[in-house]
């Protein structure tokens, strides 16, 4: 098995294609129940709305049973909600079947440890050995069958969670919010958290069919949230993603407002409040460098980190920050939840909003971000990424790049670690020079391609 399985967020894939398959799935279950459900032999599994994903709980709870590992079932919850609840399940640890973001056929696994922390680099190394180890050790005991049971109140969890954050239960009256959850994890959530608040609420994508996960909403996808903006008159609008880990809002005038922007507006809610710790905001290599610039202009220390939210997670660690995101809308805000959470990052933004006064679009951009050129090249497959990634004439055109940006911009080429694609990101003070140098490496990236 050449292949890497594990990217920065776990399995990813198309459904029922290796290793999106209910073979590999009970096979995982078996390694995972003698490597890691060692000490209470239980696991919790979660997923989102996508049809695949019973099929592919099935197999893994069949997996784990069958080892006698005991399965909670959790159910259709956001991504945030398994990893903050994982540490108060009494589990070894938890799964996580959601593809995030991505389309209704594809489907991934997210393994998130007893702590509810997701797995590190050198667990799923491990793993990966233990996958391509095709002896079988595999040892049934008609004694040690595990059984299944159900767990978890997640609308009161999150009810609880705005209760504590909001000063009372009419904080975001007079505000009239359009919603859209992306038809995922965070269906009839989203807005019966936001109406407790007060607010009034216009509602997208929240009747969940197992194929239209983020199809034509969510946070990828805008355009009907903005459109809905300026029919209803909204004072803003909030899309999160498939299972809800990511937040993008738009101002009133439906002007799309990217995780940069959100970051840049909560380090200075949290820094004017006095409740950013550590004096410390952190982002990744990825995110704009105006917003470096910016953070620093406050006062606040400006950390970044590898892209990938459990590497926001670790520097945030590192620093003693409480703030940490994204540019594709990832927001953790960790005296509230372990990962990235976009519901309780929209109440926070929504709360600030409603007590600054002003419009949205006299608050945001909050900063003016440096001009920048960004492309994600999709392939045929990992094989062809590969042969483009290891290519000595495009690393060599990228180090050129890098140096002619030095001081005043900024290069990032990397492999997706979900999907089949190169990401491409340049900025630059001259808009013009970022544009050209896109240019030549993509011409370079192409033809070695042979595209």
């Amino acid at each position: 098995m050449s292949e890497k399985l594990f990217g920065t967020d776990g399995v990813r894939g198309v459904a029922n294609i290796y290793p999106l398959t209910i073979d590999f799935c009970m096979h995982l279950a078996l390694i995972l129940s003698r490597n890691i459900c060692t000490r209470q032999h239980r696991v919790a599994i979660a997923r989102d709305t996508r049809i695949s994903g019973q099929m592919l709980f099935s197999a893994l709870a069949a997996g784990f049973t069958s080892q006698g590992v005991d399965v909670v079932e959790l159910g259709v919850v956001p991504t945030p909600f398994c990893t903050t609840l994982t540490p108060h399940l009494n589990v070894d640890m938890s799964i996580m079947i959601t593809a995030s973001h991505n389309p209704y056929r594809d489907n991934g696994l997210k393994l998130i440890d007893a702590n509810g922390d997701k797995f590190s680099d050198t667990a799923t190394a491990e793993l990966e050995k233990a996958i391509a180890d095709e002896t079988d050790k595999t040892v049934y005991n008609t004694d040690k069958i595990g059984v299944i049971s159900t767990c978890g109140n997640v609308l009161q969890h999150y009810l609880d969670i705005a209760a504590q954050i909001a000063p009372n239960a009419e904080a975001l009256k007079n505000m009239r919010i359009a919603l859209d959850s992306a038809n995922g994890s965070f269906s009839g959530i989203l807005t019966k958290v936001f109406k407790a608040l007060g607010a009034d609420v216009v509602s997208l994508a929240e009747t969940p069919n197992g194929v239209n996960i983020n199809a034509d909403c969510g946070s990828q996808h805008t355009e009907k949230l903005a459109q809905t903006v300026r029919e209803q008159n909204c004072c803003m609008g909030i899309a999160v993603d498939g299972d809800g880990d990511r937040i993008i809002i738009c101002d009133e005038q439906g002007n799309r407002l990217d995780g940069d922007q959100i970051i840049a507006y909560l380090g200075t809610y949290l820094h004017r409040h006095h409740l950013l710790k550590g004096n410390t905001v952190v982002a990744t290599v990825y995110s704009n460098l105006g917003l470096g610039k910016y953070i620093k202009s406050l006062g606040i220390n400006y950390q970044t980190s590898a892209v990938g939210e459990r590497y926001v997670i670790d520097k945030m660690r590192e620093t003693g920050s409480n703030l940490g995101g994204e540019e594709s809308g990832h927001m953790v805000l960790s005296d509230y939840s372990k990962t990235g959470d976009a519901l309780i990052a929209a109440v926070v933004v929504a709360l600030g909003i409603k007590q600054d006064g002003r419009r949205v679009s006299e608050i945001f951009p909050v900063f003016k971000p440096f001009p920048s050129v960004s492309h994600n090249l999709r392939f045929d497959s990992k094989e062809i990424i590969n042969t483009v990634m290891s290519a000595s004439e495009v690393q060599n055109l990228i180090d050129e790049i890098r140096q002619r940006l030095s001081g005043h911009g900024t290069i990032l080429v990397r492999k997706s670690g979900t999907e089949p694609v190169i990401r491409l990101k340049i900025e630059d003070e001259d808009a013009a020079v970022a544009q050209n140098e896109a240019a030549q490496l993509l011409d370079c990236i192409h033809r070695i391609a042979g595209v």
